[in-house]
């Protein structure tokens, strides 16, 4: 009889147990509500989306306007006597300024999750329209002597600390605009933005070297380009401030002040924007995300920057005809970006990057082979097969990074880890692949470089999560229509027990 008690009191005991368990875990994981998900209104989220890509167009003009006058600001800026010497002082001019690109992310970053997206992007706007207007004022080498390297560098470092909270700031900008399901589609129109304003400053250089000639050119002709920015940078600004602040951010806001009001501790309701507490408690993140980035980026910068230059001063191409098949390149690569988005949504993030990755490690040489052969068709081909490996990865990585980090440290993880990677390995790869052509005497260089660098992101790809059609990190879900909502609540509710 004693034993049949305690055996029912033992029960009793188990039954209170798991009593008590569930209702802990109901309070650590509270059945989603409707107020819970966030329905995106389409409207928003498109004026979202088109202000962050013509923003992130009109900086990368601004870069890729240095890219394709490498030679011609060599001549302009550096001491003459060796042709060589002034390419390697420009493109080392032009990585100077990916050096204070991670100052700039741990700057803007957690700035932007402090205060929030929005004002820090339109500061960064603001900064590189200045720097790079600054430029095309600069005097050059033959007038001025030692200070105009000397402003050329200061002003690129300012361009490299203002890009420092772009990228980050962009794609969190629309990552937390857009619907769960269509992040991916959405997130390829920042990419799109890249490609546009590398082709605009494509253009407009061709357009400058045809029309005026390289003695027109060194004098001044040069300077136009550098001289467009400044309107440009207001009408980016414009289209920024006009935005609200994302929806994401909003709820952390709201959440940070009713914690704040029910008397939270300062440590607990104002976790955002600490730069220690990303490289603390997110440092294995931080590495998938530099590692990712540098592969990224090392054959970006490869085809999107470098090769112009590579194509007239080690192939003797010339510089207009080089200029025009990249131009047709990141046509055709803008024509099928946002088809890429779409797939990346579909199919998911991992097989998309994979193939890229895979693509360069496969094709690089071959491409370069052709490129070798010189004809308008081998270049070009060439060209394109780098250009269809390149964006599998723009088209995905956008809805990729922001996905890694939560949303009180998302900008300010991802413009560290972006930027630290761009610095060490992006902005230094024309740098490095010219004077390792120049001390190896091949000019097959940039394929092993980009095969390299393909096998670091093949390693990267295969340790990420799945990503696409999940909520962001400490977000709540993310719908187009109530309907959806409705449905997302019902399925997640318990199932009735009988």
């Amino acid at each position: 009889m004693a034993a049949h008690e305690e055996t029912e009191a033992d029960a009793e005991a188990v039954k209170r147990h798991r009593a008590l368990f569930r209702a802990v875990k109901r309070r650590r994981n509270p059945p989603l509500r409707r107020t819970d998900i966030t329905v995106t209104d389409e409207a928003a989220v498109k004026r979202a989306v088109k202000a962050a890509s013509l923003g992130n167009a009109m900086e990368w003009f601004d870069f890729g306007i240095y890219s394709y006058l490498a030679v011609t600001i060599g001549h302009v800026f550096f001491p003459s006597g060796n042709d060589t010497a002034q390419l390697i002082s420009s493109f080392a001019t032009f990585a100077v300024s990916f050096l204070v690109r991670p100052l700039g992310g741990m700057v803007f970053g957690p700035m932007g999750d402090k205060i929030g997206r929005k004002k820090v992007l339109a500061l960064t706007m603001i900064m590189m329209a200045i720097g790079t207007l600054a430029i095309g004022l600069i005097p050059s080498y033959d007038t001025i002597g030692f200070w105009a390297p000397a402003l050329l560098i200061f002003f690129r470092l300012v361009q490299g600390f203002s890009t420092g909270g772009e990228y980050g700031g962009a794609s969190t900008f629309i990552a937390e605009y857009a619907p769960d399901k269509r992040r991916g589609y959405f997130g390829s129109f920042l990419e799109m933005g890249t490609l546009a304003g590398y082709t605009g400053a494509a253009g407009l250089v061709l357009v400058l070297n045809s029309a005026l000639g390289s003695d027109t050119m060194e004098s001044w002709g040069w300077r136009v380009p550098f001289l467009v920015a400044g309107p440009l940078g207001l009408v980016g600004l414009y289209l920024r401030l006009r935005l609200d602040e994302t929806p994401a951010f909003q709820k952390l806001e709201d959440e940070t002040y009713h914690s704040a009001s029910e008397g939270a501790s300062s440590v607990e309701s104002t976790a955002k924007g600490d730069l220690a507490k990303i490289f603390r408690e997110y440092w294995p993140t931080l590495l998938l995300c530099i590692a990712l980035v540098g592969a990224y980026n090392v054959t970006d910068y490869m085809l999107l920057s470098y090769m112009p230059t590579y194509l007239s001063d080690e192939l003797g191409y010339d510089d207009s005809h080089g200029l025009l098949i990249l131009i047709g390149t990141m046509v055709v690569l803008m024509l099928i970006i946002t088809q890429v988005g779409k797939l990346s949504d579909r199919f998911g993030r991992k097989p998309l990057l994979m193939t890229g990755m895979v693509g360069f490690l496969v094709l690089s040489l071959p491409a370069f082979l052709l490129i070798k052969q010189g004809s308008l068709l081998a270049v070009s081909g060439g060209m394109l097969l780098l250009g269809l490996s390149l964006v599998c990865l723009l088209g995905t990585m956008s809805a990729t990074l922001p996905a890694l980090f939560p949303t009180p440290v998302r900008y300010g993880s991802l413009s560290v880890g972006y930027n630290l990677s761009a610095s060490l390995f992006g902005g230094t790869a024309p740098l490095v692949i010219t004077a390792l052509i120049s001390l190896t005497g091949t000019d097959l260089v940039p394929a092993y470089y980009s095969m390299a660098a393909a096998l670091v992101g093949i390693i990267a790809v295969a340790c990420l999560k799945e990503t696409a059609q999940k909520p962001l990190a400490g977000s709540p879900p993310s719908v187009e229509t109530k309907e959806e909502a409705a449905e997302l609540v019902e399925a997640q509710a318990p199932a009735p027990k009988f």
